[in-house]
C-alpha cells in the first residue's frame, strides 16, 4: 500500500535518534539528572550574541511582510554575497554568490548535492566511519556508498580513496572535522587527495566531485581545517550554521561551488533542480539573514574543550582507549568488547547513552557526545568507572 523503503525507513529510527528518545523517556521516569545522554550532537553551549542582536536588528528595521516573505529558490541575493564573499577570503579564490545555493541546514545540502551529480548505480566514495545518513541520501539518489577505511588514527588515507575508484565513482564525499571521530584531515591528506582526484578525473574524461560536510568546521582545537576549494577544482561545500553558531534546530546552511569546478552553470541548474524536487526551496528567511550576519562567528568552542579534556583524561585514566579528538564534539571510545552494540546495552543498564559504531560503518567503537553540560559529564563518571569494572572482573 505505501513505499515500502519510506516504511521501513520510518519503523527503524537512525540508532542515534532511538537512543535519544529513549534518554528523553527515561529521563521523566527517573529525572535528568540521573541519566548521562551521549547520544545526539546537539548544542549545548548557547548560540553568540551576535544571533539574538541580528535578529532582534532585522525584527527592527524589516517589515513583516519583507522579513517573512517567500526569498528566490536559492537564496536572498544579499546573504549569497556575503556567503561567497566569506568563502573568498577563506580560499583565497573569487568565489561568486551565482553558485550558492541557501539550504535548510547539512542534511538538505547533502541530498540536494547527491540528488543533483548521481545517476542511477553511480558511486560515493566515504571514509569510514562515516555520518549514517550518507547511506541514506546517497541510495534515495539511485547512488551506491563505497565505504573505505581510514588510518588506524583515523586520518584521511588518500591511496584507499584512489584504489577505491571505479569507472561508476562519481564523488568523494568527506567530513572534517570527522564525525564520529572528532579528526581534523591535515593539508597533506586533502592535497593527495585532490592530486589523487585529478588524475582520475583526466584518466576518464570526466571530474570525479569532492563533497565537503563541513558542518564543524570551526569547531577545532588546534590547526582550523583546510579549504576544500584550495585542494581540488571540483568541489562543492556543504554547510550548516547548526553546530558553530548553536542553530541546530533552525535548519540552516548553504552549498556552494568552486569557482573552478567545471560545468558550473550546468551543476548549479542540476542543484536547483534537485531543490526543487526536495522541495528544499526558500531557506527560512530570518535566519538566512541572520547567518550572513555571523559569518566566521562561533558559539563557545572552548567549553567543547573543557568538555573533551575533562572526558577523555578521566576514561583514559580508567583504562578505555579512545582517540583524541581534533575537532567536532565527539569521543570515539572502543568498546571493551566486540560486540559494539551489546557493550552499549551494558552501559545502557548504568543510564549511559552511548552509540555503537555499527551504523557508522565500522565495528568495536562508541561514540560518545560531549556536547552536554560539563556537570552531566562528571556525574558520568562513577558508571564509566563502574562499566570498565565489571569487564574486569
Amino acid at each position: 500500500m505505501f513505499n515500502r523503503t519510506m516504511q521501513s525507513l520510518g519503523e527503524t529510527r537512525s540508532a542515534i535518534r532511538e537512543l535519544y528518545e529513549y534518554g528523553r523517556a527515561r529521563k521523566r521516569e527517573i529525572g535528568e539528572e540521573n541519566v548521562f545522554d551521549f547520544s545526539i550532537g546537539n548544542p549545548n553551549v548557547p548560540a553568540p550574541a551576535c544571533v539574538e542582536e541580528a535578529a532582534l536588528r532585522c525584527f527592527r528595521e524589516i517589515s513583516p511582510e519583507t522579513l517573512h516573505a517567500y526569498t528566490s529558490a536559492a537564496g536572498l541575493d544579499e546573504v549569497r554575497r556575503a556567503v561567497a564573499a566569506h568563502l573568498s577570503v577563506r580560499s583565497g579564490l573569487e568565489c561568486s554568490e551565482r553558485f550558492v545555493y541557501m539550504t535548510c541546514g547539512a542534511s538538505a545540502s547533502l541530498a540536494i548535492a547527491l540528488s543533483a551529480i548521481l545517476n542511477a548505480g553511480e558511486e560515493v566514495i566515504v571514509p569510514a566511519p562515516y555520518f549514517p545518513e550518507y547511506r541514506i541520501f546517497t541510495e534515495q539518489a539511485g547512488g551506491k556508498l563505497v565505504p573505505v577505511p581510514v588510518k588506524r588514527d583515523f586520518h584521511l588515507d588518500p591511496d584507499a580513496v584512489a584504489r577505491a575508484v571505479t569507472e561508476k565513482t562519481k564523488a568523494v564525499l568527506v567530513n572534517s572535522p570527522n564525525n564520529p571521530t572528532g579528526a581534523v584531515y591535515t593539508q597533506e591528506e586533502m592535497r593527495a587527495l585532490g592530486a589523487a582526484l585529478r588524475e582520475k578525473s583526466a584518466s576518464r574524461g570526466a571530474p570525479i566531485w569532492l563533497l565537503a560536510d563541513e558542518p564543524y568546521r570551526e569547531i577545532c582545537y588546534g590547526v582550523p581545517p583546510v579549504s576544500p576549494f584550495t585542494v581540488y577544482e571540483n568541489t562543492m561545500i556543504l554547510y550548516s550554521f547548526s553546530k558553530s553558531l548553536s542553530l541546530a534546530g533552525e535548519r540552516i546552511g548553504y552549498i556552494a561551488l568552486s569557482p573552478q569546478c567545471a560545468n558550473a552553470e550546468a551543476l548549479f541548474s542540476a542543484i536547483c533542480g534537485a531543490g526543487r524536487s526536495h522541495g528544499y526551496v526558500c531557506a527560512p528567511a530570518l535566519f538566512q539573514r541572520v547567518a550572513a550576519s555571523c559569518l566566521g562567528r562561533s558559539a563557545d568552542i572552548e567549553r567543547y574543550r573543557a568538555n573533551r579534556d575533562l572526558l577523555y583524561g578521566a576514561l583514559a585514566d580508567m583504562g578505555y582507549r579512545c582517540a583524541v579528538p581534533e575537532g567536532a564534539f565527539y569521543l570515539f571510545a572502543e568498546a571493551l568488547e566486540p560486540d559494539a552494540e551489546a557493550f552499549c546495552r551494558r552501559a545502557q543498564a548504568r543510564e549511559l547513552l552511548l552509540v555503537p559504531s555499527d551504523s557508522f560503518g565500522v565495528k568495536g567503537y562508541v561514540r560518545i557526545s560531549y556536547c552536554v553540560a560539563r556537570e552531566t559529564i562528571e556525574r558520568s563518571l562513577p558508571a564509566f568507572r563502574a562499566l570498565i569494572g565489571e569487564y574486569r572482573k
